[in-house]
């Protein structure tokens, strides 16, 4: 069987709009138009309805009440209204935030800006795993501490970070937990009450939703969680967000929540059987790859893998009809190597040999064993190129070499 190309694996940078979604959103365009804050017609309250129905579908599938999920244009902007809003509600409190090395740039930047304006924010480190321990939050918290912000699951590797455990901490210390739950979201079980978090970034991409349209879920009740908005304006979303709410947007964001709800269990079963397939045949044919992160905590979808002795830009360039990605998308214009596989230990090189290859709902095994096929022939094509490769070959430990400059 021939298999159509272009081959997309990078479901955790975006993600098609699923065709249900999509005829969801239709009539709010043409027919369903109207200002969800329009007050006095049927066409405002017709349009507040449809927000309202995907309210609460977002919030069931995290098990909040459907007056904690704020609408916004995606979680970089729910991300920035959590981190900026709780430091400058909570300024007189403390100025001490904790995160993670290996964070989204859209937590890191937020808090680089807070420490130029006289905040003080802890980095933690991860271990070879990917993971931050409780322990390790524990012992940087501090009197001043308000702010824990750890992601859910991370985007370039999938390792799922222990949020239920920091979360049982963050409340008996009285701290806030924020989580960037975007790769999270829609594809393992999340529950906000169970877990303890207390602000929480999600996106409609990433689960077949259209662009454009996020949320964040903001806690009401013990404790009820306070903001100073960012975005100042007509006091929309209980205050915590002003401007014309996106109502075509959020419809398919509802819709895309519903439907990745109903069908988590049998479709992450099915995604994860596909990657280990896929996994299993990279670590059986291409000697010298390396698995990067846990899999012990992980998504279901993603595979984020090293081939020692090959470049991986080189790599991406040979595999022109198959769209993975090297590191993240927000950040692939630049070539450094990704700091998240730099924060976990990886040296240089096996940094820049990765690719991030992510599984969605339309992938087929047939997809995956061409890839492999693909990415195999390319890997054994610039080995042959290496000078490295042929000194390995011939049982030379390359960390005993002392190369001398020219």
């Amino acid at each position: 069987m021939t298999v159509k190309t272009p081959i997309y694996l990078d479901f955790a940078a975006t993600c098609p709009v699923d065709a249900r979604v999509l005829e969801a959103m239709l009539p709010c365009f043409t027919e369903n138009y109207g200002n969800a804050a329009s007050r006095t017609h049927v066409f405002g309250w017709r349009a507040e309805e449809a927000v309202e129905a995907a309210r609460r579908e977002i919030a069931t599938t995290i098990n909040a009440d459907p007056k904690e999920i704020a609408f916004t244009s995606g979680a970089t902007e729910s991300n920035n209204l959590a981190i900026k809003g709780v430091a400058d509600y909570l300024a007189d409190k403390g100025r001490h935030i904790i995160t993670a090395l290996t964070e989204h740039k859209a937590v890191l930047d937020p808090c680089k800006h807070l420490e130029r304006r006289g905040y003080e924010v802890t980095y933690l480190p991860v271990g070879t795993d990917g993971l931050v321990t409780a322990e390790q939050v524990a012992a940087a918290m501090r009197p001043d501490t308000v702010l824990v912000s750890l992601m859910f699951a991370n985007n370039e590797t999938g390792v799922i970070q222990p949020i239920a455990a920091v979360g049982e901490l963050c409340h008996q210390r009285k701290v806030l937990l924020h989580s960037d739950a975007v790769q999270a979201f829609g594809k393992v079980p999340i529950d906000v009450q169970e877990m303890g978090i207390d602000l929480m970034s999600i996106s409609a991409h990433k689960i077949y939703g259209p662009k454009g349209v996020g949320a964040l879920y903001v806690r009401r009740r013990r404790p009820r969680v306070r903001l100073a908005p960012q975005i100042h304006g007509g006091g929309h979303e209980r205050g915590n967000r002003s401007g014309t709410l996106n109502v075509p947007g959020i419809v398919g964001f509802g819709e895309a929540a519903r439907l990745a709800r109903q069908s988590m269990v049998e479709e992450s079963a099915r995604i994860l059987g596909i990657r280990e397939h896929l996994r299993r045949r990279f670590i059986d044919e291409i000697p010298h790859s390396i698995v990067n992160g846990t899999l012990d905590a992980h998504l279901p979808g993603t595979l984020n893998i090293s081939f020692a002795y090959v470049e991986g830009e080189s790599l991406l360039m040979g595999l022109k009809d198959i769209a993975v990605s090297s590191g993240s998308a927000c950040t692939s214009a630049s070539l450094e190597p990704s700091y998240v596989l730099r924060a976990m230990g990886l040296n240089d090189e096996l940094a820049h040999s990765s690719l991030r290859i992510t599984i969605g709902r339309m992938t087929t095994l047939e997809e995956v064993d061409y890839v492999a096929d693909r990415v195999k022939e390319q890997v054994e094509r610039l080995r042959e190129m290496s000078p490295l490769w042929e000194m390995v070959q011939d049982g030379i430990d390359l960390e005993s070499i002392q190369w001398t400059p020219h």
